[in-house]
């Protein structure tokens, strides 16, 4: 079996990581082979190397391209300007949980599967994970030099935050009782509440550093 037909170069690349996403968030980067995924994909195990030299590759591939989508996703939602770190914090929530409700598989790798990146990889996939914590970081310090939002760690609660978000997506069901919406509401609550109440730790001898 050569190329479904119709199919081109740059049409099959993208069947591919879609085809990659699939099976590895179902099964596992581990479990799932070459050969697999030239079948679902529709085209003989060879030919996959076409379009990327090996697996490990293909599973940077995939978050790598997640991780863009992210930022040039973000870069564009934040362009228009809003006033005032709340709105900006507001408007990060929001902005968080539709994007990653839309790629829930996608998400699902990028977390679970970065043990299986070798050292490289891992390393280009982390900075671009830490350069996003940054820019909510950079919201909750602007809105704490303002004295606007009390925090007893703008990095640490960056760290709460996301995680509290990218969370719904293990939960979330179209056909559930909450909408999108709903959530979006209930979570910008939440995170607003976070922001406004938390007041700073003591220190304590010994605590290790983060």
């Amino acid at each position: 079996m050569a190329r479904k037909s119709g199919s081109n170069g740059k049409k099959t690349a993208r069947e591919l990581q879609a085809a990659a996403t699939k099976l590895f968030a179902q099964y596992g980067y581990a479990a799932v082979s070459m050969r697999q995924i030239a079948a679902e994909v529709g085209v003989q195990a060879g030919a996959l190397y076409l379009y990327t030299p090996d697996k490990q590759t293909l599973l940077f591939q995939i978050m790598d391209r997640h991780m863009a989508d992210l930022l040039d996703a973000w870069a564009a939602e934040s362009a228009t300007p809003v006033a005032g770190p709340m709105a900006r914090l507001e408007q990060f929530v929001r902005f968080h949980i539709r994007f990653h409700l839309d790629r829930v598989d996608a998400v699902f790798i990028a977390y679970m599967e970065l043990r299986n990146l070798s050292e490289e990889n891992f390393a280009e996939i982390e900075a671009k994970r830490r350069h996003y914590e940054d820019l909510l970081a950079e919201i909750l310090g602007e809105g704490s030099r303002a004295g606007v939002f009390q925090l007893c760690d703008p990095k640490l609660t960056s760290y709460a935050i996301i995680a509290m978000l990218t969370g719904v997506t293990t939960w979330f069901r179209g056909d559930g009782r909450l909408t999108v919406d709903r959530i979006e509401e209930i979570y910008v609550n939440m995170v607003r509440g976070l922001v406004l109440q938390a007041g700073p730790v003591p220190k304590t001898e010994g605590s290790p550093k983060v």
